[in-house]
């Protein structure tokens, strides 16, 4: 058995959520944040049997699209601000990441 820990972007959440529960897994969303650009993500824990992996990775990789996003980037904490003009740069965002995790016991009370 293995604990799929994956992170999807916060745009994609209720259509992977949609397509996971029409194919039958099980799972809990938690809410997070990025780091980098400090935007919503969720986390979804999936519990499934060995066999089932493959099919919950073509799902997630079928639902969970990366885009491009611009944003302007302003200058580091310390750094002279004086005739700084933040120029908008585009960053890849969305998607999925996708942990693995064996899971050695599991039990439902």
């Amino acid at each position: 058995m293995k604990l799929v820990v994956c992170v999807v972007h916060n745009r994609d959440r209720n259509r992977i959520s949609d397509e996971l529960v029409k194919a039958g897994f099980k799972f809990t969303v938690i809410g997070s944040t990025g780091g980098f650009l400090r935007e919503g993500n969720s986390t979804l824990l999936v519990g499934v049997q060995d066999a089932e992996l493959p099919a919950l990775k073509e799902l997630v990789e079928a639902n969970c699209c990366a885009r491009e996003q611009v944003v302007n980037m302003a200058p580091f904490e310390g750094a002279p601000a004086t005739g700084f003009l933040p120029s908008p740069v585009k960053v890849p965002v969305g998607g999925a990441v996708m942990f693995v995790l064996g899971v050695d016991e599991f039990a439902r009370f």
